[in-house]
């Protein structure tokens, strides 16, 4: 009897075991949150690619100062679909580009104009530098590229201590002159565009060896044979913004600093005394006139300089 009664007690001790087990896991099952910490629940993120590169439309009525691209020739549509979607899918610079032209377009178009220039022309500015003070290794300076020999030629003071070549004004006026002529001696402006990359005589010299008239039909290196197609992409890109996805507002765009003129016709030993009497710093007096090379100016002949200085107002200058 006594060993009937241990067999019992022991299974109903199993049995209140196993009823405390299964209480536990349910309480468990029913409250997973209690289980698992926040930190352990992961959610997958969801792929979003927003980013799309598509083929461009070359437009099929292009041209360059009103001289249109053979662009039914298999030959220069290619060329100028590489260009259109170079520019267009590097961004960066384009959007560069778009706010310096703000800044530097209605200083460049005037004299253009004043010249008997096709607007067209201030495109040539944007591939040649940028439309920054560029320095090329074979030693054209400023925004339109100019060489030394070039320059004096025309007339702009050119040596360490002065370079009229960093003038956008003066330097626009020469490329003017160049352009002109180029235009007398080749006949289109197409092919005076091609001169100024690769000089009269260059393009002259093709145009007889390959007993051919016109640009589109020249085989040329790759940089002037690339040269026109830029130039013209960068127009029909700066001319329609929101058709190759550039987006911005005019607040977006650099604007031009108000200036007012001072003549000097001496030397200045100093220009950091030069300039704080105008309320500015070195820094700022150099940022509107590139072309001063040194911090001073010799000026032995007594020639007059024309001196650009932002109005009051525009800088934040410690005293």
């Amino acid at each position: 009897m006594k060993i009937i009664k241990n067999i019992l007690a022991a299974i109903g001790l199993v049995c209140v075991s196993g009823l405390f087990i299964f209480a536990v896991q349910s309480d468990k099952v029913s409250q997973p949150d209690k289980a698992v910490s926040d930190k352990e629940v992961v959610e997958t993120p969801k792929m979003i690619n927003d980013y799309n590169v598509y083929a461009l439309s070359v437009p099929d009525n292009l041209n360059f100062a009103g001289e249109a691209m053979p662009l039914q020739d298999p030959d220069i549509l290619e060329r100028m679909d590489r260009e259109l979607l170079v520019n267009t899918y590097w961004q960066s610079n384009g959007l560069l580009m778009f706010k310096r032209a703000k800044k530097y377009f209605p200083i460049i178009e005037p004299i253009l104009k004043k010249n008997g220039i096709p607007e067209d022309f201030k495109y040539l500015a944007v591939i040649e530098s940028g439309l920054t003070n560029a320095v090329s290794p074979a030693g054209a300076r400023g925004v339109w590229q100019i060489m030394p020999a070039t320059g004096r030629e025309n007339g702009l003071e050119v040596n360490k201590n002065v370079d009229e070549r960093y003038n956008l004004e003066m330097a626009t006026e020469v490329a003017c002159k160049y352009l002109l002529k180029s235009k007398e001696n080749l006949g289109s402006w197409t092919l005076a565009a091609a001169a100024y990359n690769a000089g009269n005589a260059g393009v002259s010299k093709r145009l007889r060896e390959q007993r051919v008239d016109g640009y589109y039909d020249l085989l040329l290196g790759e940089e002037t044979g690339r040269y026109l197609f830029r130039i013209v992409a960068l127009k029909e890109i700066l001319s329609h913004p929101k058709k190759y996805g550039f987006n911005f507002t005019s607040n977006d765009l650099y604007k031009s600093i108000p200036t007012y003129q001072v003549e000097v016709d001496t030397a200045v030993t100093d220009f950091t005394k030069f300039a704080e009497r105008y309320g500015i710093n070195y820094k700022i007096l150099k940022i509107h006139n590139p072309w001063l090379r040194e911090p001073k100016l010799n000026n032995s002949s007594r020639k007059k300089y024309i001196i650009e200085i932002p109005k009051e107002g525009y800088y934040s200058v410690k005293p």
